[in-house]
């Protein structure tokens, strides 16, 4: 099987409505995703971001007004998110540059003591495209988060969900388990690389702050609004079938005092309800392999 396949290439076509429905435990009806990303923005490149357009309309740098709009996430933002998720008895997936083990020592050994889970995210926000040696990037980033966190990272996201032809095959080889750039289903799904099977989990760039506050510009509590709507069509279809909804969030966003109230109230509207499950990437992979296994023969891939 070559690699540098186009993604139809490496899954067929499946209509949700096709498959037999997979089934959470208890009879729970939705698991619902929490990924925080934390991010390091190199002051030498252009970021990531702009929050603030150049003056001249052409980017400057060093660009230290964008920078330092994202310094205040791991500054305050974070710390915010610590406290709604220690509270609440969550431990969320940590989409993570591994160089914030270096930069941000203080922040990460928070996440490590709250007890989320590492998710391979690069090693600075760059995109994949842009490293000329991307396996060499994928496991030195998948190293510096083993070691730190003692536990090799089962899950990858892409730095803006970027992927080039040959990404998958990079990520098996690395111990990559699932990832969160294909945005296509409700479900987990399975695909091909020339180096065995890659599960996707459902993440999202609808239900996710920068699309939503930076690209769109809604105001604060559009994501609570949006996040309602979200979770009651899936709550109500994961009557008859499990449904995983993702939440995914960075500090210089929803961390600002103006946003987290919303982040706040989307938890405890979804807490009023019975037959949610509060899972990280993880937890939603081991119970994927169990429960595909259990309504299919496994796929010979």
């Amino acid at each position: 099987m070559a690699s540098h396949m186009i993604p139809r290439e490496r899954c067929d076509y499946s209509a949700i409505v096709d498959r037999p429905p997979l089934k959470l435990p208890g009879g729970a009806r939705l698991v619902f995703w929490t990924i925080v990303n934390y991010e390091v923005w190199d002051i030498s490149r252009p970021m990531a971001r702009q929050v603030l357009p150049a003056p001249t309309g052409v980017p400057l740098l060093p660009d230290v007004p964008n920078w330092s709009w994202h310094e205040y996430g791991m500054r305050v933002g974070a710390w915010r998110f610590y406290d709604l998720y220690a509270r609440l008895g969550i431990r969320p997936t940590l989409a993570a540059n591994a160089r914030i083990c270096e930069d941000y020592p203080r922040v990460a050994e928070e996440a490590k003591r709250q007890g989320w889970e590492f998710m391979g995210h690069a090693y600075d926000q760059m995109p994949m495209h842009k490293h000329e040696d991307q396996a060499g990037m994928i496991n030195r980033s998948m190293d510096i988060l083993e070691r730190f966190s003692g536990k090799r990272p089962v899950g990858w996201l892409g730095p803006g969900l970027t992927q080039t032809l040959e990404t998958p095959e990079l990520l098996v080889a690395a111990g990559v388990k699932y990832i969160g750039d294909w945005v296509y289903d409700d479900e987990p799904t399975v695909i091909r690389t020339a180096k065995g099977p890659l599960v996707t989990l459902p993440y999202s760039v609808e239900l996710n702050d920068i699309p939503m506050m930076i690209v769109q510009h809604h105001e604060s509590d559009y994501l609570y609004k949006r996040a309602v709507d979200q979770f009651d069509r899936l709550y109500a279809e994961g009557k008859d079938r499990a449904k995983i909804m993702a939440l995914a969030i960075h500090p210089y966003i929803s961390g600002q005092p103006h946003r987290i109230k919303y982040l706040e109230a989307i938890y405890d509207y979804v807490n009023r309800f019975e037959g949610v499950l509060h899972w990280n990437g993880e937890e939603i992979l081991d119970w994927y392999r169990s429960a595909s296994a259990r309504t299919k023969p496994a796929a010979a891939e």
